[in-house]
């Protein structure tokens, strides 16, 4: 018996400034794949996906949970699976960085100074390159602080993660084209604040939709530094964003009403 966790499928649909043609964004986030999650839930996600039939797929990070090789890597090989047209792209999330272990990057100096309660210090990692190259395996690509046209009409754009890399979305922005629309992608909301009205819209992840909803009180932990402003969903603040409420589970096997989802966005012009 193939065992998964339960997931929705949700579809939204939305105008992107700029955009020629109709076209269907798959939005996977936190899959966690480790210690609970395994080939049974990424089989699922993966069929899913494809039921689709996405012109584009993103993953916006926190694509392991666990350092331990045994549990990830054979399980990684069902995102094989994963096609669209327009191809698989990722950013990295937090824990992604942890399959190396905690291995601190020492930072430019003063890269760490100056920053408010909303903003902590940052403790950058030294990168995955070896899930890098298993994910590029599988035909799933990372954009580091890059930008890639797509299509005549569509530049996606994604940022390394905001506790663990060192995003700048101006490197990620730098060959865009004034008149595509565009599309970021982020692990961590709390990035938000740092993205240009120049993009069109951002895709997260991260906060689980707070995985546990208590009722009169909302997302019990969000891991985020805005509370449960970032929980989940549409935001038009500070610019516009999708949250996903991600796949996966960290820390425990639990959601509590916030079921895990696969977000299909139809985007048209």
């Amino acid at each position: 018996m193939i065992f998964s966790y339960a997931f929705t499928v949700q579809h939204y649909r939305r105008a992107l400034r700029g955009l020629q043609a109709p076209m269907r964004v798959a939005h996977l986030s936190d899959l966690h794949i480790g210690f609970f999650i395994r080939r049974g839930s990424v089989k699922r996600w993966v069929e899913a996906t494809l039921a689709e039939r996405p012109d584009l797929i993103v993953i916006t990070g926190d694509l392991t949970d666990s350092g331990r090789r045994h549990q990830v890597l054979p399980t990684l090989e069902e995102l094989g699976g994963l096609e669209a047209p327009l191809g698989t792209w990722a950013v990295w999330g937090n824990h992604d960085y942890r399959f190396n272990g905690y291995q601190p990057k020492n930072p430019p100096e003063g890269e760490l100074s100056n920053r408010s309660k909303a903003n902590p210090p940052r403790v950058p990692m030294v990168p995955p390159l070896e899930l890098e190259q298993h994910l590029n395996q599988q035909g799933i690509r990372l954009l580091h602080n890059q930008g890639v046209q797509l299509r005549e009409d569509l530049y996606l754009a994604g940022v390394e993660d905001w506790w663990h890399g060192e995003p700048s979305v101006a490197q990620a922005l730098a060959k865009k084209p004034d008149s595509s629309a565009t599309l970021l992608i982020c692990h961590n909301p709390d990035y938000l604040y740092q993205v240009p009205r120049s993009v069109d819209l951002t895709l997260c992840g991260h906060t689980h939709g707070g995985q546990v909803v208590l009722p009169w009180y909302g997302p019990a932990f969000t891991s985020s530094s805005y509370g449960q402003q970032f929980a989940g969903g549409w935001v038009n603040e500070p610019v516009p964003a999708y949250i996903s409420r991600g796949l996966g589970l960290s820390t425990a096997p639990i959601r509590v009403a916030c079921p895990a989802e696969l977000a299909i966005h139809d985007f048209v012009p």
